[in-house]
């Protein structure tokens, strides 16, 4: 006698109703290509209905009381982003208002390359800092470094 259940491996007990296709009425289902998983028809090829699979996603997080959207004066909630954590309204997608994450400290040196802008402290993704010009998208000066030595900063000064 095995020990395995395998009706945890047949999928039909497990699977998560989407409802039915809108345009063959067929079984929606969770399917995989090459950009991630989708919601799509279980007739394709014959139908070709698909939609996203993140619009059955809860993102919102949490509600912040007292607190009103400048745009519509709906309430802000804290929202789980593709990248970090943000601050939206709650009327979402009528309006789409977010919070600014202005996370960037600026180091008042003037941009060596546009002599226009300023040179922030910034943030990627993933955490990791970097020093770019705050006129972007126009200037793409930036020091891949996680301090700004002053000294780096005044041989890229005189290069430009």
């Amino acid at each position: 006698m095995s020990k395995i259940d395998h009706s945890l491996f047949s999928g039909s007990g497990s699977e998560q109703a989407f409802g039915a296709c809108p345009k063959c009425d067929a079984k929606l289902n969770v399917r995989r290509g090459k950009s991630g998983a989708f919601i799509g028809c279980s007739h394709y090829p014959e139908c070709d209905f698909s939609k996203p699979l993140h619009e059955y996603e809860n993102a919102e997080i949490k509600t912040i009381d007292g607190s009103a959207c400048p745009l519509c004066q709906s309430l802000l909630v804290i929202k789980k982003g593709r990248f970090r954590l943000f601050i939206g309204c709650s009327g979402f997608p009528e309006c789409d208002y977010i919070e600014s994450n202005n996370n960037s400290e600026d180091t008042q040196l003037t941009c060596p390359s546009c002599k226009k802008g300023h040179i922030t402290k910034r943030a990627n993704k993933f955490g990791k800092s970097f020093y770019a010009c705050n006129n972007y998208p126009k200037c793409k000066y930036l020091l891949n470094l996680p301090r700004m030595p002053l000294a780096d900063y005044a041989r890229e000064e005189r290069k430009h």
